[in-house]
């Protein structure tokens, strides 16, 4: 047997930023947590009254839901289940089979009653969500705590504000993570706000099985709530199957949060190159072939997530858009590997970016002399006002031009002999900072220091 065909399709060669930490959405995850949505169903059905609790207790018991540490996927033929998914379209199909065959007979009729596949399937995809979106939030949060801590020590410490990759006015390196924290904080918080809802409508949306099993109108309309409660997930204000916000919600939070981590993986890229130098990371990377060299690691495994993610969550939309009819034909099932993958990226990307700013080095020497490189014209916009009412533009202009130090060229203008003016102080990257160091500290627009 060759040595490819002993290992799955996908281990994490090829995604390192999700190595270590995306166990929650493996196979084995997914197909755990389908099974206990069959068992869920139950339970909703012993509460609305319509089956007997016996049922519940011996289908639990079968599928180790009643332990710590069951397994409910520990008698499915994995291989066989994968296969035979294929004829159906769906995994779901052939595993209530499997689940029936485990079932003792009195109790099997009430396996996957009156469900239909895309209910047992977003249901399952909901409660892996709601898991790997949490563990995404915390992260994302922890990062955004570390970005403060990072702003507030380094509020008034000097650095180039750079525009279209240029110079452009002093700001401070505090003021940059700062810009960094609101991002992670406003990513967390938008994940923290998500509706993950349950599924569960039957064959065409209407619950008509439902209705018929429990022979109350009232009892079907409450089964849904019932299974959200049992998986502790939002209950449905109606069916969804092809009402797909809950998915393109979730995956354009995803997005917001990686593009935030994205930003500041991108930031500690530049900032860290051999040229510039002003941060690096604390842990990570060597290179193969050069010794000399500690690469961004962190950073690069973020921005590998960063620049995948807004494709992903394109591939929701439009599978949210054609999902035709009451069952969409495709555009559902190519939603599951998308999100999958999405949230994949996310938990790693995530973990990536809090220890990237728990360890960051600055150096804030590096800062301040790459401010200072340009020889005071950094604050150039601090000079015109003063110096074009006095030697006017095109004297300016030729001021500015060519190398070196402005200070001595400044002292040598005959205007401004005599007039007092601070000519160090002027050129001061330090004394043009604005509000970069009170916007570090946190203190708002408008707001009181």
């Amino acid at each position: 047997m060759p040595s490819d065909a002993l290992l799955p399709i996908d281990v994490g060669l090829l995604a390192p930023v999700s190595v270590g930490h995306d166990a929650l959405l493996s196979d084995g995850a997914v197909l755990s947590t389908m099974i206990r949505v069959e068992c869920a169903l139950v339970a909703a059905y012993v509460e609305v009254g319509a089956a007997p609790r016996e049922a519940r207790v011996e289908i639990d018991h079968v599928f180790g839901i009643d332990e710590k540490y069951g397994s409910p996927e520990r008698g499915v033929e994995v291989d066989r289940l994968v296969r035979e998914g294929v004829a159906g379209g769906n995994p779901v199909i052939p595993l209530v089979g499997m689940l029936k065959a485990q079932v003792p007979e009195e109790h099997r009729a009430w396996i996957h009653r009156g469900a239909t596949s895309q209910d047992i399937l977003d249901t399952a995809l909901m409660v892996v969500a709601r898991r790997a979106v949490e563990q995404t939030r915390r992260s994302t949060a922890n990062a955004a705590v570390w970005a403060r801590q990072l702003a507030e020590r380094h509020a008034d410490d000097v650095a180039a504000a750079r525009t279209l990759t240029q110079h452009a006015v002093p700001t401070t390196i505090g003021a940059r993570a700062a810009t960094w924290a609101r991002g992670l904080e406003r990513a967390a918080q938008r994940l923290g706000e998500l509706t993950f809802p349950a599924q569960l409508a039957g064959a065409g949306g209407t619950l008509a099985s439902f209705v018929e099993i429990t022979g109350s109108q009232d009892a079907a309309n409450a089964l849904p709530a019932a299974l959200a409660r049992a998986l502790e997930l939002d209950a449905p204000e109606a069916q969804w199957h092809t009402s797909r916000w809950p998915v393109t919600e979730i995956g354009d939070a995803l997005v917001q949060a990686i593009d935030a981590l994205g930003k500041v993986a991108a930031d500690v890229a530049t900032l860290g190159r051999t040229e510039i130098g002003e941060v690096s990371e604390g842990v990570g990377g060597g290179s193969s072939a050069m010794p000399q060299k500690q690469n961004p690691a962190e950073a690069v495994l973020i921005r590998s997530a960063a620049l995948r993610a807004p494709h992903l969550a394109a591939t929701l939309h439009v599978a949210s858009a054609l999902a035709v009819d009451e069952r969409p034909d495709g555009a559902w099932h190519a939603e599951w590997p998308t999100l999958r993958e999405l949230l994949r990226l996310a938990v790693g990307a995530s973990a990536h970016g809090s220890s990237l700013l728990a360890h960051l080095r600055v150096d804030v020497e590096a800062a301040a002399s790459n401010a200072g490189r340009t020889g005071g014209r950094i604050v150039s916009e601090r000079l015109r006002g003063v110096l074009v009412p006095l030697i006017g533009a095109e004297r300016f202009a030729a001021l500015l031009a060519g190398e070196g130090d402005l200070a001595p060229r400044l002292r040598a203008i005959p205007e401004l002999q005599g007039t007092g003016v601070d000519i160090a102080a002027l050129v001061d990257p330090a004394a043009y900072l604005g509000l970069a160091p009170r916007l570090a500290r946190g203190t708002h627009l408008g707001g009181t220091a």
